[in-house]
């Protein structure tokens, strides 16, 4: 794919693909975020027998405290990164998070659940950076065409993160809890050395002296140039594109319990301790893995090679996510562990392959100044539902956990279909939006799916 391919080629394989490089950097910095928030999910059944003592609602408050700054972090650091720019952006980001995942290991029997609730406040307001920053980084360098496609490498990190915590951390702590610190200070290790990497690798693709003139071309080739004036949060809040793609992130929630409560459910239903967890862990975020790379492919498939609109193509893609997804409602009904894994692995692929569909609506809408800001909107919106659910959940679960983790998979597998009926309802036609966030043009319009 270098600029010297025979000619006749087309222009996406005659460019030197330098964005695919600024594509790894995403990937990894992704990774290294789910590695570092899924310590807890793998850790949580052994630091509650062995070491804290914990309760299901204590447990549930500190997921409640990760959750509340992540919300809140969405917003702010949304705004931030469309501020700053991404570079800038991204490296505050990440540096607040390897902070406070390091203050994790100074966490004593003392200081309890309120400890770690303090650690996961701080590390939800860095961590939230992540995603508004990856995703303005897509519509900076990816054309339209290949933005899902994008979108769904970098999330697949996500996924990659879940796999190497319950693969790295059997390796450095006992199933009784010994050297458990030590999974903390190595994610901090990891992020420390992505930062210097991105600030010495990135720079905008308009003023990045590796990008060539072709792939310059062919990044901006379905995009308008944009002026450098910012758009405040207040001015995306009211328009219906912002509360459509909300809507779509209200599954987060769905996958912060696999993330947080997947280790508690598969201990409690088949008592899986931290080792017995690792293989289980491993399959279902492999599957989800496989399921984000297919969610992105899908939709430019159709977009490609159909020759769908953009409207039709992500709608279709995330409708068939969703009837994915369905058949976990029956995870609790079956007493084979291998089933239940496999169900919750099909609804994770399910999740990641909407997920990488998603995070597209906002870019394919908005234009690239704005994108930050609605992006962090959407994810604290998904995350405020994430804060409902820890709180009902573990006050459910301590009653009854049977009946709890029952209602926790049938809402699961049945949210995505209502959600994608809400999204089409409130934007029936994914018309874009300029720089002043005007209709583009209402005579392009594309039909509403059917």
């Amino acid at each position: 794919m270098s600029s010297g391919s025979p000619a006749g080629g087309s222009l996406a394989e005659r460019v030197r693909p330098f964005r695919w490089r600024i594509l790894a950097l995403l990937f990894i910095a992704t990774t290294i975020n789910y590695m570092d928030r899924s310590i807890i999910g793998v850790l949580g059944p052994t630091l509650r027998d062995y070491i804290f003592h914990w309760n299901n609602t204590q447990y549930s408050y500190i997921n409640i405290s990760f959750m509340i700054a992540y919300a809140v972090g969405m917003f702010v650091m949304g705004g931030i990164i469309d501020r700053v720019g991404t570079r800038a952006g991204y490296a505050i980001s990440i540096g607040i998070w390897s902070f406070f995942s390091l203050m994790h290991a100074f966490v004593n029997r003392t200081m309890g659940w309120i400890g770690f609730a303090v650690a996961r406040f701080g590390l939800g307001i860095g961590e939230s950076g992540n995603f508004p920053a990856c995703i303005k980084t897509v519509a900076e360098w990816f054309p339209k065409k290949e933005r899902a496609l994008a979108t769904g490498i970098f999330n697949a990190g996500s996924n990659v993160g879940a796999v190497l915590a319950p693969l790295v951390i059997p390796m450095i702590v006992s199933n009784t809890g010994k050297h458990w610190q030590y999974a903390f200070c190595l994610t901090f290790t990891f992020s420390m050395i992505w930062v210097v990497l991105w600030l010495t690798t990135y720079r905008k693709p308009e003023k990045h002296r590796k990008v060539s003139e072709k792939e310059l071309s062919y990044i901006l080739s379905d995009t308008e140039v944009e002026s450098d004036e910012r758009i405040s949060w207040w001015r995306v809040l009211p328009l219906k594109e912002t509360w459509a793609f909300a809507v779509a992130k209200l599954p987060d929630a769905v996958w912060w319990f696999y993330l947080f409560w997947g280790g508690f459910f598969l201990n409690h239903q088949f008592g899986l301790e931290l080792k017995g967890l690792a293989l289980p862990l491993i399959i279902i975020y492999l599957m989800a893995d496989l399921g984000s790379i297919f969610g992105g492919w899908l939709s430019s498939y159709f977009i490609k090679k159909k020759h769908w609109p953009i409207n039709r193509a992500r709608k279709i893609a995330m409708l068939i996510c969703g009837i994915i997804i369905l058949p976990v409602v029956f995870a609790t009904q079956t007493q084979h562990e291998w089933v239940a894994v496999l169900l919750i692995g099909l609804a994770a692929g399910g999740h990641q392959a909407w997920s990488a569909n998603a995070f597209t609506l906002a870019s394919d809408v908005f234009p690239k100044k704005a994108t930050a800001s609605v992006v962090g909107v959407g994810g604290m919106i998904g995350a405020l539902a994430s804060v409902a659910a820890n709180f009902g959940l573990g006050h459910v679960l301590d009653q009854s956990e049977k009946s709890g983790y029952f209602i926790a998979f049938l809402i699961a597998g049945s949210l995505y279909l209502v959600a994608l009926l809400f999204i089409h309802l409130i934007m029936p036609r994914m018309t874009p939006r300029d720089e002043n966030l005007r209709y583009v043009s209402p005579t392009v319009q594309e039909n509403p799916v059917t």
